[in-house]
């Protein structure tokens, strides 16, 4: 079986942005493309990672080469495979660029000849696709090694890092010295914070690009009330039965209809949780950074320490069988779920831990749609985070939403005012007592909540990453 797969992206029109930001916005964006098409020359732009599915990159590839597309751009997406031990370490350097140690193995040489011996296999099958002049634009750790046999075969190669440490420490370090023999010749770097950028790149090849959402992705489309309870009594997360007349179906990227067919596998003490009990919702992959440890035990906190009103949690995330890349999300699922069964009864009738079906990309999407648009307050206490495309979901929404102030959620949210930051995602009393103010405070919750979707519209859509990408490029033609 071929290492290198192709993954479908569907055409997307960019007149949809027209009723959210204006019809100039739109031209100007597609005057770009237009140019960019040009210069090109019958060029391709590759984009390459390591998995079609779970996590931001995917999400945002899925829209973003759509509209490309759109736009008369010919941009297509690969990712690459590789053995469990090849991902072991690009997961190892994934906490390295964190600061964390992650599983604590060695970047050495050995590591090294795991990482160089499968990104070659990997550039066998690229160079078969790719053409001198083409745009490879290479996403995160997991290809970053492809670069020095891309640029060597005539390709433009950039490198996208979607993560980063606001501090440098010896972990961060380590993690850039194993990339510098791979990433050092690689004229155009890409990351979504400038303190994400390390000394020995701060010479004029950075520049810096803020993710997006797709506003009209199954991920982000307006749900009404009605399928919302119908689709999340469907997966399993409310209490049945569902509306009378439920509605299941939903519009897919290349405007076919969709259905939610599957239900998500949950663990629970009890029932499910009744449609008019608040909910306190964290989405995130199974990854210790994104400390689902830490929202359980901070939501116990709170049901014990605070007169809150009845009010349940879910944690969600993937399916930890469905995703290649992370190896990790089956032993952190088993640990969240051991600190499940450690907490006492009283509080386990109030969690629900639910592993959200990955079959169908955009199935999976408008789950969790539903799921944020029924949130009574969302969570991400991400010890770190390299943006937090979950937090700008949900404030599309108009959710108000609790975070670590780490990272990209700084970027994104004003504190007090589009939503509530954790100064110190680790002091979980004050993680509870945040939860019990907002819950507690209807009118903040509305307030916080729309001042984040402004936000959103403001800042966060897709078509200004498009266009901060397409003049990157551009430049990186003329060159």
């Amino acid at each position: 079986m071929p290492l290198v797969q192709e993954v479908p992206a569907q055409v997307r029109s960019l007149e949809r942005f027209v009723p959210l930001l204006g019809q100039t916005a739109v031209d100007e964006a597609r005057a770009l493309a237009q140019g960019l098409h040009e210069r090109l020359a019958g060029g391709v732009i590759w984009n390459v990672n390591s998995t079609a599915v779970g996590g931001g990159v995917a999400e945002m590839l899925h829209s973003l080469l759509g509209y490309a597309r759109g736009a008369g751009l010919d941009v297509r997406w690969l990712t690459i495979g590789g053995a469990p031990e090849f991902f072991r370490i690009t997961k190892r350097l994934h906490h390295a660029l964190h600061g964390e140690h992650g599983d604590g193995s060695a970047l050495d040489e050995a590591a090294h000849h795991v990482y160089a011996k499968t990104l070659s296999r990997n550039a066998v099958e690229l160079r078969e696709l790719v053409r001198p002049g083409d745009v490879v634009l290479l996403h995160d750790p997991q290809p970053a090694g492809l670069a020095p046999m891309l640029l060597a075969a005539g390709a433009r190669v950039l490198w996208r890092c979607h993560i980063g440490a606001d501090e440098t420490n010896e972990e961060v370090e380590l993690g850039w010295r194993f990339l510098a023999r791979y990433l050092d010749g690689v004229g155009c770097m890409i990351f979504s914070r400038q303190r994400y950028v390390p000394a020995r790149y701060r010479d004029g090849r950075a520049s810096i690009v803020q993710p997006s959402i797709d506003a009209f992705s199954a991920k982000n489309i307006e749900l009404d009330e009605h399928t919302v309870r119908s689709i999340l009594v469907h997966v399993g997360i409310l209490e049945g039965p569902p509306p009378p007349s439920p509605r299941y179906a939903f519009v897919r990227s290349d405007g076919t209809p969709g259905r939610v067919e599957r239900s998500a596998d949950i663990l629970r003490l009890g029932r499910a949780s009744a449609w008019e009990t608040p909910l306190v919702v964290q989405v995130s992959r199974w990854d210790p950074l994104k400390d689902m440890l830490g929202v359980l035990r901070g939501f116990s906190i709170l049901v014990q320490n605070h007169a809150a009103p009845t009010v349940d949690l879910v944690l969600a995330g993937p399916n930890v069988r469905a995703v290649a890349d992370d190896p990790e999300g089956p032993a952190v699922f088993e640990a969240v779920y051991r600190a499940f069964l450690e907490q006492p009864p009283a509080i386990r009738t109030h969690v629900h831990l639910a592993m959200l079906p990955t079959a169908d990309v955009e199935e999976n999407a408008v789950i969790v749609n539903a799921l944020q648009r029924h949130a009574t307050i969302v969570a991400q206490k991400s010890l770190h985070e390299g943006f937090g495309l979950t937090v700008t979901e949900a404030m599309w929404k108009a959710r108000p939403v609790i975070a670590s102030a780490v990272g990209g959620i700084q970027d994104q949210i004003e504190d007090g005012v589009s939503g509530v930051l954790l100064r110190d995602p680790t002091d979980l009393d004050t993680f509870a007592g945040e939860l019990h103010r907002v819950l507690a405070d209807r009118a903040l919750a509305e307030r916080l909540g729309a001042a984040a979707r402004a936000r959103v519209r403001e800042r966060f859509l897709g078509i200004r990453h498009l266009v901060q990408y397409g003049a990157i490029i551009e430049r990186l033609l003329v060159a």
